[in-house]
């Protein structure tokens, strides 16, 4: 069954590319690994402006090192997790084992809970060192990086937030053990048992006729002999 192996069929079947790019799993996963990349990659090559008093490259957020360093380290390690969950994802149905499976998915649900949550603070701390940066030349040059970083750090969090109700829902399906009635055991609820017609028969119970012998001789009475 589909919901008995945690979201995929038997083991060993074949997967169609193209069914597979159309998972609703596969595009969030894509598209969260599109928005790592806007992220860290923005930070990488616009995050970093010197000032008009020193030629030192100093971080866009308020000059705060931390900021870009964080958006830098979530997004380059969200990227890579998304490629390994693809791969993950693609051979999923060669999974034989349910507890890998079991696992597998586990490992999916607790690193997009995570993930969510760090892409949450993330967005919250960019925001809050760029509301704080006061304006220079350095800054106006790179305000589009810095606004599309923390721009794309909330997109990431509604993506890795769905990922993550997937992941729950397919963990949900998987310890369904009502979903492994049909495959594991009979259909024939009578099976080993034996049947009867359901009607109670007379005759089985009827006692053997009861048999009396009479004395026709009255107590003390004896017959005269002639």
């Amino acid at each position: 069954m589909e919901g008995a192996s945690f979201g995929a069929g038997r083991a060993g079947g074949s997967l169609d590319p193209l069914e597979f790019l159309r998972r609703p799993q596969t595009l969030l996963r894509l598209a969260s690994a599109v928005f790592s990349i806007i992220v860290f990659g923005s930070i990488i090559n616009e995050g970093y402006v010197n000032s008009e008093k020193s030629p030192i490259l100093r971080c866009v957020y308020n000059g705060h090192e931390g900021a870009c360093n964080y958006g830098v380290a979530i997004g380059l390690i969200a990227f890579l997790a998304c490629c390994f969950f693809l791969v993950v994802d693609l051979n999923f149905q060669q999974i034989s084992s349910v507890k890998d499976r079991k696992r597998v998915v586990l490992l999916d649900l607790a690193f997009s809970g995570l993930w969510a949550f760090f892409w949450f603070v993330g967005f919250c701390f960019l925001a809050n060192q760029w509301q704080r940066t006061p304006p220079s030349k350095g800054a106006l040059q790179a305000g589009d990086a810095a606004r599309a970083a923390i721009a794309f750090c909330f997109f990431s969090i509604v993506s890795w937030v769905a990922l993550t109700v997937k992941a729950l829902q397919r963990y949900r399906l998987g310890t369904d053990m009502t979903l492994f009635a049909t495959d594991q055991f009979p259909p024939d609820p009578n099976a080993g048992y034996p049947t009867g017609s359901g009607v109670e028969s007379t005759e089985t119970y009827q006692s053997p006729p009861f048999t009396e012998t009479l004395n026709t001789s009255p107590k003390g009475y004896q017959v005269p002999a002639y």
